[in-house]
């Protein structure tokens, strides 16, 4: 009975502490006495939490603000020096790593290209290896700082009580990878440090409701459009309760009855049609120009220009028109469906590729969507483009380590064989505390 009330203590503790974090992240500054009706907490339990945060650097105060005719009251904020995050995405292109502080302002950044249609997983894990070491370098600071790596990768997630996240990649050739093993014998870094790995959509997904275009919606879906294509899907997302996550492999929906061969062997895939890796071929086969060895972000600005030469330039390419306005089509019946299945309020089309065709496309997107999609449904949904650039899913990945940092009231991860001051055990790999994301597989480079 006293190891069963010791641990509630522990965890009232743990979820007191989660609270104030939670909402000082997301809605701070805040004084003490704007955090009791916020977090619904007791000023005593309020005082309490926020004495433990500030002696551990956790906390800062943010300056005053006048009161009604009292005292001046002292802002509160999250320290953004008080640990550091990696995001890493592992894309069809390239491998980026960034290093970030609490927040999630930029403190380093590495690419490293990917050979055309070359997932070769040793070279991934050495890109990744080696990037991390370059951003803590480039930085000047301690991995010892570290909350966690947050890494999106493409394909399917699953774990493994011995191995770890285990990803089935299909699309660039990952069968049943033990990536987060491979990680963890490449990455030269403390073993308490937590690995985060996850569907790339889904990190971006993840952003995008945090800090993007999907903040203040409880239903919205995004979408990845890279060299393929992907989308999440989150319902009911608040930072009071968990998302339900809804799994999808959205760039593997058929959008032509024995259409196209999508790189994933099955005919008619949207991702056949409207993934970079696709416009790059179907341009090709149209007769379209293109640089010798152009690859997918080459051919697609290729394309674009010869639609859309601007004012000074030369007459739009009729070909090149043609071809934007079929995949404007397949992308809108795409959507439709995600409107008819999932009945979103927001629609976000993202990925580097979906930001430089978005706002060429998205006028005719909608109206296809619109045509598609059932009146009633389509009514409540608004499509727009992702807000955050080309790096969200990065900025996605290393919420993944954060969310996990707030979860657990701000204690960092427990040394191995070592106590959790907060008595917070660790959230799995792939696992966290969510106010926002999505669940997705099948994500683009």
């Amino acid at each position: 009975m006293a190891e069963r009330n010791r641990r509630t203590v522990r965890d009232l503790r743990r979820g007191n502490r989660a609270r104030v974090l939670q909402r000082l992240y997301f809605e701070g500054p805040l004084s003490r006495q704007e955090l009791g009706p916020a977090t619904g907490l007791s000023s005593g339990s309020i005082s309490n939490v926020v004495a433990e945060l500030v002696a551990e650097g956790v906390l800062e105060e943010a300056g005053v603000v006048d009161s009604d005719g009292g005292r001046p009251r002292t802002l509160l904020r999250v320290t953004p020096s008080g640990g550091l995050l990696i995001g890493i995405d592992i894309g069809e292109t390239r491998v980026r790593v960034e290093l970030f502080d609490l927040s999630l302002t930029e403190l380093a950044r590495t690419e490293r290209l990917l050979a055309q249609h070359n997932y070769d997983v040793d070279r991934v894990v050495s890109h990744v290896s080696l990037g991390v070491a370059d951003v803590l370098r480039d930085a000047g600071v301690d991995a010892a700082g570290l909350l966690g790596i947050g890494i999106g990768v493409p394909g399917i997630i699953e774990q493994d009580a011995r191995d770890g996240a285990i990803v089935h990649g299909q699309t660039i050739g990952w069968t049943a990878v033990p990536f987060e093993k491979l990680l963890r014998d490449a990455i030269e870094l403390p073993r308490e440090i937590p690995l985060f790995i996850d569907n790339g959509a889904k990190t971006l997904g993840q952003a995008e409701m945090w800090f993007g275009g999907g903040r203040g919606a409880r239903e919205a879906a995004v979408a990845l459009i890279g060299s393929g294509v992907g989308a999440c899907v989150v319902h009911a997302a608040t930072r009071e309760e968990s998302a339900s996550n809804s799994a999808l492999e959205w760039g593997h929906t058929t959008v032509r009855i024995r259409g196209r061969r999508c790189r994933c062997g099955s005919l008619g895939c949207l991702e056949a049609y409207a993934g970079a890796e696709a416009l790059r071929e179907r341009w090709q086969e149209a007769g379209g120009p293109l640089p010798a060895g152009a690859d997918d972000e080459t051919a697609l600005a290729t394309l674009l220009t010869a639609a859309f030469p601007g004012p000074h330039g030369p007459d739009p390419d009729p070909v090149a028109l043609s071809l934007l306005d079929d995949t404007a089509e397949y992308l809108g019946a795409a959507v439709a469906d995600l409107i008819n299945l999932f009945r979103p309020e927001r629609i976000l089309l993202g990925g580097w590729a979906g930001l430089l065709i978005g706002p060429h496309l998205l006028p005719e997107v909608r109206r296809y969507a619109g045509e598609y999609a059932l009146d009633h449904a389509a009514a409540r949904t608004t499509i727009e483009l992702g807000r955050l650039g080309p790096d969200a899913v990065t900025v996605g990945a290393a919420t993944l380590p954060l969310a996990d940092f707030l979860a657990r009231g701000g204690s960092r991860p427990p040394a191995a064989g070592g106590g959790d001051p907060a008595g917070a055990e660790r959230v799995g790999a792939g696992r966290r505390w969510s106010p926002a994301p999505a669940a997705t597989e099948g994500a683009p480079g």
